[in-house]
């Protein structure tokens, strides 16, 4: 392949972990060459010195935000709204604009002030960014220029309760949903919480109420159904597991809920139908999935009450963030949908 049959690529804030995931992924995409990296703080120094995982893979150097030069597609990994302050200047330098923060996800302007406690900087664009999520918005997508990525946490969510909601196999209840979440969701940035010492063996529930994501999922969910997220930290570095507490119709049993996983599914590259009757393995399960960009989902049925419990697992780094972002961009630019994601993980890990 020639180098005219790439895209170029800038990847603004590439010193954290989501920015250096999506620079993995991009290393071994046949379609993106990624030309630019940018950190304030690692300005100068050797992207591998930061990301080791790449030694070897790439000899780019961090430049600072100031240094950026025009690409085919500006890849924004910033702090929460930092790229919302500075779109325009992200227009100018790139015709595709991928942001991995939650700066864009939310369409209305009075929900993005009621979730996030401040006015959205922009919000006269919000209507030209697509929700990056793959499984619902794929016609969207295609031809998009402007890609708003999904909550690692909305996303777990979502994938689990969208095909029951859109084909009505739940009842008009309360829905709750609870998600133990590993290190790397929290950022690259240290704090007190993320000290060893606290955060070794520790489960700690973190946000019980007002999850931040609890906006978009109810944005991209069809019906008007009571959704509450609450969110426990746990040890492990990767992956998130939500289980979502939810009731069936009387007269409904496992295999309408097994049907419309089928039905919405079936064609889906990323989403995992996990049911099995044997083995340690019947159940959704994140260290599977370390560095996947699949969506394991299982259910299980108590059928004397009609509660439903549905299980979805998911690397937060990568379908959570920057897969589902490749992903979205290999639909928008019209290359096969798993390009750079075919990677199946490990067992055991």
């Amino acid at each position: 392949m020639s180098m005219h049959d790439q895209k170029t690529v800038a990847i603004v804030g590439g010193s954290g972990y989501a920015g250096g995931e999506f620079l993995r992924l991009a290393l071994n995409h046949p379609h993106l060459n990624v030309t630019q990296v940018t950190s304030e703080r690692n300005a100068g120094a050797m992207v591998s010195m930061v990301h080791p995982n790449l030694r070897g893979r790439t000899n780019l150097k961090f430049r600072r935000g100031a240094e950026l030069d025009e690409a085919d597609i500006i890849v924004l990994a910033l702090p929460h709204g930092h790229a919302a302050h500075r779109i325009a200047e992200f227009e100018a330098k790139g015709k595709v604009i991928v942001d991995l923060s939650a700066d864009f996800r939310l369409k209305d302007p009075e929900v993005y002030r009621a979730t996030y406690g401040e006015a959205h900087p922009a919000p006269d664009t919000l209507g030209d960014w697509v929700y990056g999520n793959p499984e619902l918005h794929r016609e969207d997508l295609r031809g998009a220029t402007r890609i708003a990525c999904a909550g690692c946490f909305a996303t777990s969510v979502i994938l689990a309760l969208y095909p029951l909601l859109k084909l009505g196999v739940l009842l008009p209840k309360d829905i709750i949903a609870t998600g133990l979440v590993g290190s790397s969701a929290a950022g690259a940035s240290a704090s007190d919480s993320s000290h060893h010492p606290e955060r070794a063996g520790s489960l700690r529930v973190y946000k019980p109420v007002g999850h931040r994501h609890t906006a978009e999922a109810r944005q991209e969910l069809p019906g008007h159904f009571p959704l509450h997220l609450t969110a426990i930290s746990t040890p492990r570095v990767r992956g998130i597991l939500t289980t979502a507490q939810a009731w069936i119709p009387d007269g409904y049993s496992d295999r309408d809920v097994w049907s419309a996983y089928r039905e919405v599914y079936a064609q889906e590259p990323f989403i995992r139908i996990v049911k099995v009757a044997r083995g340690i393995h019947r159940y959704p399960d994140p260290m599977l999935l370390d560095g996947t960009n699949y969506c394991d989902i299982g259910f299980e049925m108590d059928q004397d009450t009609g509660r439903v419990v549905l299980m979805s697992a998911i690397d937060n780094l990568v379908k959570g963030t920057a897969g589902h972002a490749i992903q979205s961009l290999n639909i928008a630019l019209d290359w096969p949908e798993t390009t750079g994601l075919e990677f199946a993980g490990l067992h055991p890990a």
